[in-house]
């Protein structure tokens, strides 16, 4: 190798190495890092790939049956024109209790929940985030059961209706 080639090779390593001109910082605290679960209620509505939660930071709940309301409002419009739908028949005649993490959803109409069926897990998602925030429960002991006319179907968790 040349001496000038050398010598261009050498600045240019130099150059590299002193990168873009912005000095190292110290360590910066950013705030704790995220944990648990998402804040304030969320309600699943259908899609294309299944149940799909949105949020609703400024809705409290106080009781589970506050949650059918939130299901029978809907989605927004922009939801819905992103894909989303609300698939829990008006006629269901739903209310819900709960135990210790064990939600129960009655219905008096023709509604029969199964495992591959977008309203019941929109119902078992939507209940159980309901749960999560009303006793605390955590939301991986939360199991939904839903008894009507036709019988009795469950105990889901939400996590059965989710894609991965």
């Amino acid at each position: 190798m040349t001496r000038s080639r050398t010598a261009f090779l050498c600045a240019l390593l130099a150059l590299a190495a002193a990168g873009c001109g912005i000095r190292p910082t110290g360590v910066t605290n950013g705030g704790p890092a995220p944990s648990g679960i998402s804040q304030g209620m969320r309600v699943y509505f259908a899609s294309d790939s299944g149940p799909r939660g949105v949020s609703r930071p400024a809705t409290t709940v106080d009781q589970l049956d506050d949650a059918f309301k939130l299901l029978a409002a809907g989605p927004t419009s922009g939801e819905r024109a992103n894909g989303l739908a609300n698939l829990v028949p008006e006629d269901a005649g739903l209310n819900a209790t709960a135990d210790r993490g064990n939600v129960t959803i009655h219905t008096t109409g023709s509604f029969a929940g199964s495992p591959g069926d977008q309203s019941t897990g929109q119902l078992v998602c939507t209940l159980a985030r309901a749960e999560v925030l009303i006793h605390g429960t955590r939301p991986d002991k939360v199991q939904v059961t839903l008894v009507g006319d036709e019988g009795r179907v469950g105990p889901y968790q939400c996590q059965q209706f989710l894609q991965g």
